[in-house]
Protein backbone atom coordinates (compact mmCIF):
# COMPACT_ATOMS: atom_id res chain seq x y z
CA UNK A 1 0.00 0.00 0.00
CA UNK A 2 1.34 3.38 -0.97
CA UNK A 3 1.19 6.26 1.55
CA UNK A 4 0.70 9.80 0.45
CA UNK A 5 2.11 12.54 2.60
CA UNK A 6 0.53 15.95 2.50
CA UNK A 7 2.49 18.94 3.71
CA UNK A 8 1.21 22.40 4.38
CA UNK A 9 3.21 25.39 3.26
CA UNK A 10 5.02 27.03 6.18
CA UNK A 11 3.33 30.36 5.59
CA UNK A 12 -0.04 28.89 6.49
CA UNK A 13 1.32 27.90 9.89
CA UNK A 14 2.74 31.33 10.71
CA UNK A 15 1.04 33.51 13.29
CA UNK A 16 -1.44 36.00 11.84
CA UNK A 17 -0.11 39.48 11.17
CA UNK A 18 -1.80 42.45 12.87
CA UNK A 19 -4.34 44.06 10.56
CA UNK A 20 -3.39 47.64 11.33
CA UNK A 21 -1.15 49.89 13.36
CA UNK A 22 -3.83 52.53 13.82
CA UNK A 23 -7.57 51.77 14.11
CA UNK A 24 -10.23 54.46 14.34
CA UNK A 25 -13.84 53.84 15.38
CA UNK A 26 -16.36 56.66 14.93
CA UNK A 27 -19.81 56.42 16.49
CA UNK A 28 -22.50 58.19 14.47
CA UNK A 29 -25.36 58.69 16.92
CA UNK A 30 -29.04 58.25 16.19
CA UNK A 31 -30.65 61.69 16.42
CA UNK A 32 -34.34 62.23 17.06
CA UNK A 33 -34.95 65.05 14.57
CA UNK A 34 -37.67 65.77 12.04
CA UNK A 35 -35.35 65.90 9.03
CA UNK A 36 -32.33 63.62 9.33
CA UNK A 37 -29.39 63.67 6.92
CA UNK A 38 -26.28 61.55 7.24
CA UNK A 39 -23.32 63.68 8.31
CA UNK A 40 -20.43 64.66 6.11
CA UNK A 41 -17.29 63.61 7.97
CA UNK A 42 -13.55 64.18 7.72
CA UNK A 43 -10.85 62.44 9.75
CA UNK A 44 -7.20 63.43 9.66
CA UNK A 45 -4.02 63.43 11.71
CA UNK A 46 -2.54 66.77 12.76
CA UNK A 47 1.00 67.60 13.82
CA UNK A 48 1.62 69.78 16.88
CA UNK A 49 1.63 72.90 14.65
CA UNK A 50 -1.87 71.91 13.39
CA UNK A 51 -0.63 71.07 9.89
CA UNK A 52 -2.05 67.91 8.31
CA UNK A 53 0.17 64.84 8.58
CA UNK A 54 -2.35 62.45 6.95
CA UNK A 55 -5.85 62.63 5.47
CA UNK A 56 -7.63 59.49 6.71
CA UNK A 57 -11.24 59.76 5.52
CA UNK A 58 -13.71 62.13 3.90
CA UNK A 59 -17.34 60.97 3.67
CA UNK A 60 -19.78 62.97 1.55
CA UNK A 61 -22.78 62.49 -0.77
CA UNK A 62 -21.39 60.63 -3.77
CA UNK A 63 -24.34 61.15 -6.13
CA UNK A 64 -26.01 64.23 -7.48
CA UNK A 65 -29.18 64.82 -5.48
CA UNK A 66 -31.84 67.44 -4.92
CA UNK A 67 -29.43 69.27 -2.59
CA UNK A 68 -26.75 69.40 -5.31
CA UNK A 69 -23.45 67.66 -5.84
CA UNK A 70 -21.83 66.22 -2.75
CA UNK A 71 -18.59 68.16 -3.03
CA UNK A 72 -20.55 71.43 -2.95
CA UNK A 73 -21.01 71.06 0.81
CA UNK A 74 -17.49 69.93 1.76
CA UNK A 75 -16.53 73.48 2.90
CA UNK A 76 -19.07 72.97 5.73
CA UNK A 77 -16.39 70.78 7.32
CA UNK A 78 -14.75 74.10 8.21
CA UNK A 79 -11.63 73.03 10.11
CA UNK A 80 -10.84 70.23 7.66
CA UNK A 81 -11.46 72.55 4.70
CA UNK A 82 -9.07 75.20 6.06
CA UNK A 83 -6.42 72.67 7.00
CA UNK A 84 -6.08 71.05 3.60
CA UNK A 85 -9.45 69.92 2.33
CA UNK A 86 -9.69 72.70 -0.23
CA UNK A 87 -6.42 71.49 -1.78
CA UNK A 88 -7.73 67.98 -2.48
CA UNK A 89 -9.29 66.95 -5.78
CA UNK A 90 -12.24 64.66 -4.97
CA UNK A 91 -12.54 61.74 -5.06
CA UNK A 92 -9.31 60.69 -3.34
CA UNK A 93 -8.55 56.98 -3.73
CA UNK A 94 -8.59 55.21 -0.36
CA UNK A 95 -9.70 58.33 1.51
CA UNK A 96 -13.03 59.59 0.17
CA UNK A 97 -16.26 57.66 0.31
CA UNK A 98 -20.00 57.86 0.79
CA UNK A 99 -21.63 59.11 3.97
CA UNK A 100 -22.19 56.39 6.57
CA UNK A 101 -25.31 55.40 8.51
CA UNK A 102 -25.94 55.53 12.25
CA UNK A 103 -23.69 53.18 14.23
CA UNK A 104 -20.02 52.37 14.71
CA UNK A 105 -17.87 52.97 11.65
CA UNK A 106 -14.37 51.47 11.62
CA UNK A 107 -11.24 52.50 9.77
CA UNK A 108 -7.93 50.63 9.83
CA UNK A 109 -4.50 51.86 8.72
CA UNK A 110 -1.05 50.30 8.51
CA UNK A 111 2.24 52.11 8.87
CA UNK A 112 3.89 52.44 5.48
CA UNK A 113 0.66 52.19 3.48
CA UNK A 114 -1.51 54.99 2.14
CA UNK A 115 -2.98 57.17 3.49
CA UNK A 116 -0.97 56.80 6.71
CA UNK A 117 2.35 56.44 4.92
CA UNK A 118 5.58 56.84 6.86
CA UNK A 119 4.33 58.86 9.82
CA UNK A 120 7.40 60.23 11.62
CA UNK A 121 7.74 59.69 15.39
CA UNK A 122 6.15 62.48 17.41
CA UNK A 123 3.07 63.95 19.05
CA UNK A 124 -0.08 64.04 16.94
CA UNK A 125 -3.82 64.55 17.23
CA UNK A 126 -6.52 62.51 15.53
CA UNK A 127 -9.21 64.99 14.46
CA UNK A 128 -12.72 63.96 13.41
CA UNK A 129 -15.14 66.62 12.18
CA UNK A 130 -18.78 66.09 11.25
CA UNK A 131 -21.35 68.47 9.75
CA UNK A 132 -24.94 67.68 8.89
CA UNK A 133 -27.45 69.48 6.72
CA UNK A 134 -30.22 70.93 8.88
CA UNK A 135 -28.05 69.92 11.80
CA UNK A 136 -24.95 70.89 13.66
CA UNK A 137 -21.22 70.71 13.39
CA UNK A 138 -18.80 69.07 15.78
CA UNK A 139 -15.07 68.37 16.11
CA UNK A 140 -13.54 65.69 18.36
CA UNK A 141 -9.79 65.55 19.07
CA UNK A 142 -7.76 62.62 20.41
CA UNK A 143 -4.05 63.36 21.14
CA UNK A 144 -1.55 60.52 20.80
CA UNK A 145 2.14 59.68 20.60
CA UNK A 146 3.50 57.88 17.50
CA UNK A 147 4.72 55.21 17.32
CA UNK A 148 3.08 53.48 20.24
CA UNK A 149 5.48 51.60 22.53
CA UNK A 150 2.64 49.39 23.77
CA UNK A 151 -0.97 48.87 22.70
CA UNK A 152 -3.04 51.96 23.52
CA UNK A 153 -6.77 52.54 23.61
CA UNK A 154 -7.60 56.26 23.53
CA UNK A 155 -10.81 58.13 22.91
CA UNK A 156 -13.02 61.16 23.28
CA UNK A 157 -16.76 61.65 23.14
CA UNK A 158 -18.73 64.09 21.06
CA UNK A 159 -21.80 65.86 22.34
CA UNK A 160 -24.23 65.91 19.42
CA UNK A 161 -23.16 65.07 15.85
CA UNK A 162 -20.52 62.55 16.94
CA UNK A 163 -20.63 59.89 19.59
CA UNK A 164 -17.49 58.20 20.88
CA UNK A 165 -14.33 58.39 18.79
CA UNK A 166 -11.87 55.61 19.62
CA UNK A 167 -8.23 55.36 18.62
CA UNK A 168 -6.45 52.03 19.02
CA UNK A 169 -2.69 51.97 18.45
CA UNK A 170 -0.53 48.88 18.10
CA UNK A 171 3.28 48.92 18.15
Amino acid sequence: MRRLLFTMPALLLAAPVAAADLDVTVQIPRLDVAEYHRPYLAAWIEREDHSVAAQLAVWYAQKEGKEGAGTKWLPELRQWWRRGGRELQMPVDGVSGATRPVGEQKLAFEQGKAPLGQLAPGKYTLVVEAAREVGGREVVRVPFQWPAAAPQHLGAKGGSELGEVKLDLAP
